[in-house]
């Protein structure tokens, strides 16, 4: 039953995340620009709950780790995300170009730079497989947390798959394929999934460790890339809406950890 709710989750997660992208890119510019900023602030509140919420707790719950041990592995973790976006194109665009890729005339002008959509489908496949695997690690441990985790995961990669799309769509790509590649890329997600399936579950003390590792990304991406982000709308009305956004996305696991539990139990 564990293998099937991982299956369903990694598969569904990467069709949503994807579809919605790809609807949203087909959006008109000027409205895309205008929603795109609310599902980043929705994202940052969705991570970090996940992070801090259910997956910290539940990695020092375990018997099989001490809490330095696990306070030890989430610096150590966001040490390896801050490397990963340096070397391995972690870096998450959520516009239309972005500074991880070049900018909209530098990607339509410059030759060199029509290998970024080599590169981003290289950098997505190899994020989503690690996605897959943290969503295993957390089905195994409770299917609550699983479906908790796998919601934050969907949350931030909406945004992250727009900005993909549009790197591609630069690159020389048409839509259809951008489209298409891009799905494919998430495939990666269920065969991290299903290997850490079986690889975590004959050994279930690294679970903590990867539980805690999951929760190094989320915390990483949320504060390193998305709220960043944030601070480009300065102004007090954006302020506002953004913190109650980020509410949203915060209440969204929170509710979603309690119906879950209820019905699960």
């Amino acid at each position: 039953m564990t293998l099937l709710w991982i299956v369903l989750f990694t598969l569904l997660g990467g069709a949503a995340s994807a579809g919605f992208a790809g609807a949203l890119l087909l959006m008109p510019g000027g409205l895309r620009e205008r929603l795109l900023p609310s599902l980043v602030s929705y994202a940052v509140g969705a991570m970090l709950a996940a992070a801090f919420l259910g997956l910290l707790p539940e990695a020092f719950s375990h018997p099989g780790a001490t809490p330095p041990q696990i306070t030890g592995m989430l610096l150590a973790g966001i040490l390896l995300f801050f490397v990963l976006e340096k070397f391995v194109l972690w870096r998450h665009c959520h516009a239309d170009a972005c500074a991880a890729h070049g900018s909209r005339a530098t990607l339509t002008t410059a030759r060199p730079w029509r290998a970024a959509g080599t590169l981003v489908l290289i950098g997505d496949s190899v994020h989503n497989l690690i996605d897959g695997v943290l969503i295993a690690a957390a089905f195994l441990t409770d299917t609550h947390l699983g479906v908790v985790t796998a919601l934050a995961i969907v949350a931030h990669e909406i945004p992250q798959e727009i900005g993909d799309v549009a790197v591609l769509v630069h690159s020389g790509y048409s839509r259809r394929k951008a489209m298409v590649y891009n799905l494919l890329t998430n495939l990666p997600t269920l065969v991290g999934g299903v290997v850490a399936y079986f690889a975590l579950g004959a050994a279930q003390e690294v679970l903590p460790f990867v539980l805690t590792l999951a929760a190094a990304s989320f915390v990483y991406i949320a504060v390193a890339d998305l709220i960043p982000d944030l601070h480009r709308r300065p102004e007090p009305a954006a302020t506002v809406a953004q913190v109650a956004l980020i509410g949203a996305g915060i209440l969204t696991i929170v509710v979603s950890h309690v119906v879950l539990e209820h019905w699960l139990h």
